[in-house]
């Protein structure tokens, strides 16, 4: 696997960072952690990031702040995120999750199930594609002067 296949799994509480990641472990990606905004912006500028999954509510740079400042790099604007909160389910924050281009918003506690399922999903399609391969040059025609 390549380094651009990484899941980043981002949240301020070691103990939520340690079940995300027994959760995606059995998944086979590369997993990285961080555990703040702003370590969490310098991972995904660095690049090799095919996921991330970004606890909401965190102290200093918030899980939204990350994802609105990923959304205007265009390096990073294609990085799907999933959004995780502790916080229930709001509908103000299900609406700026949506209006940020979140690919997902889960409540805690998450269903690691759930969550490889759709991680596994967004990591299959977040790839470029591989570049198509050349077609190969037409044969020229016969003429009159050319053997058959």
């Amino acid at each position: 696997m390549s380094a651009a296949e990484k899941v980043l799994l981002v949240d301020d509480h070691e103990d939520n960072l340690f079940a995300l990641h027994s959760a995606l472990s059995p998944l086979g990606y590369p997993l990285e952690s961080a555990t703040s905004g702003d370590a969490a912006l310098k991972a995904v500028l660095r690049g090799g990031i095919a996921v991330t999954v970004l606890d909401v509510v965190m102290p200093g740079v918030s899980g939204l702040d990350v994802l609105r400042y990923m959304q205007r790099l265009e390096q990073t604007r294609r990085i799907p995120v999933i959004l995780v909160t502790g916080m229930g389910v709001d509908s103000q924050l299900s609406r700026t999750a949506m209006r940020l281009g979140a690919a997902d918003l889960l409540v805690k506690p998450i269903d690691p199930w759930s969550l490889c399922i759709k991680v596994r999903y967004l990591h299959r399609f977040s790839r470029p594609d591989p570049p198509a391969a050349a077609p190969a040059p037409a044969p020229a025609p016969a003429t009159a002067d050319t053997p058959r």
